[in-house]
């Protein structure tokens, strides 16, 4: 066994030991691992450019070590022992080697455990329709779309296909039946395999991400075709996100586009991830189900009146990514600086939380209001 192989067992059964996230590997610094939100380093020597190298040999493919050659970067998923997954990427920087793993949690967990939005439950049994599922990177966007996957496999008899860059979570077939593809070993990229998962009579299409044009025109239309398809972007809101699809396409064909996005468009879950007080993270979400007023908004180009139209929209289980960070605050699970980081709007987070700090706004009424809400959500079921 290599003294690569020695070392990157003992780092990942480490970072297993201490249940961290990430393992970081790169030239001039011992390994890092980020645990609970946090970077620190381990009590190992620095690293040389040999031991990256090694470190990389003793784990990758050779079609990855090609990928690397070629293109200066790899991603793939491995397994270690215990039937632990990782996910691994590998860059070059400053002609070295640079390495990321991300350990892949190994169970599914519910929408309760997640504090998922309940309008998630609705959306994804629909018969057709294009979900996305957003967040910068990191945010636990792929533990959202293994949890909903899991909860069709469970409860329905559905044909699902995902597309994946790498394969991180495995589905073993329950109701449903599940063919997972992975970019790169079992198709070219993301567009190929949508047109061809589109013959393979699909109820439910995953997308690992929307990179491109015609990835993104190629979702709409399997949604419109009377297919669920999921999807994820790296936007920090719904109406980012509306906006961001747009944009990708040229002027000429935005018109068009509005109106497909209109009809296609079921919902978007937006997502982020807060270092909880006492340790551990937890996740605040916006959740924007698209109702015939946000349809008229993204046909007419009038996306800048899609938040207001959320916060109206209370009854159809939307909520904005403010309203959950301020609950959060409230509840005790955050501190007030970590909420404003994440805020759309700080400067009127920071108003309502220095109300309620003030004793100017009383908690009470608060609650009753979000009681009257709930009330009026319960009746909408």
């Amino acid at each position: 066994m290599s003294s690569g192989n020695v070392l990157i067992d003992k780092l990942l059964t480490t970072v297993i030991q201490i249940k961290a996230n990430d393992l970081h590997i790169t030239v001039g610094s011992k390994p890092m691992v980020r645990h609970q939100g946090r970077l620190r380093p381990l009590e190992t020597k620095i690293l040389t450019p040999d031991d990256t190298v090694q470190l990389m040999k003793s784990i990758s493919p050779d079609r990855c070590q090609q990928e690397l050659q070629e293109k200066g970067g790899t991603d793939f998923a491995i397994e270690f022992t215990g039937g632990v997954r990782f996910r691994v990427a590998i860059f070059r920087q400053r002609g070295c080697i640079g390495m990321v793993l991300r350990r892949i949690p190994s169970g599914f967990l519910t929408f309760e455990q997640m504090g998922m939005p309940e309008a998630v439950k609705k959306l994804i049994i629909r018969p057709r329709g294009l979900m996305l599922v957003t967040g910068p990177t990191g945010s636990g966007k792929t533990t959202s779309l293994a949890s909903m996957i899991n909860f069709l496999n469970h409860n329905y008899d559905r044909h699902i296909i995902t597309l994946e860059d790498p394969i991180e979570y495995f589905h073993q077939h329950q109701k449903s039946l599940l063919n997972q593809r992975e970019i790169g070993t079992d198709c070219p990229s993301f567009s190929e395999g949508l047109r061809r998962a589109l013959r393979m009579d699909p109820d439910i299409i995953m997308v690992g991400e929307m990179r491109d044009l015609e990835t993104i025109h190629s979702a709409i239309e399997a949604a419109e075709t009377g297919h669920v398809v999921f999807g994820t972007l790296h936007t920090n809101s719904a109406s980012a996100t509306v906006n961001r699809i747009i944009d990708v396409f040229p002027k000429e064909q935005q018109d068009q586009v509005r109106t497909q996005l209109a009809t296609a468009l079921i919902g978007v879950l937006s997502q982020t991830l807060l270092p909880k007080k006492g340790g551990g993270v937890v996740a605040a979400y916006e959740m924007m189900v698209v109702t015939p007023a946000i349809q008229n908004l993204i046909r007419e180009n009038k996306t800048y009146r899609i938040d207001s139209s959320i916060q109206t929209g209370l009854k159809d289980g939307s909520f904005l990514m403010d309203e959950t960070l301020f609950r959060h605050w409230r509840n005790g699970l955050v501190e007030k600086e970590e909420a404003l980081l994440k805020s759309q709007r700080p400067n009127e987070l920071a108003a309502r939380i220095a109300l309620i700090e003030r004793g100017e706004l009383e908690e009470d009424d608060d609650e009753e209001d979000e009681e009257e809400e709930d009330a009026d959500e319960d009746d909408d079921d």
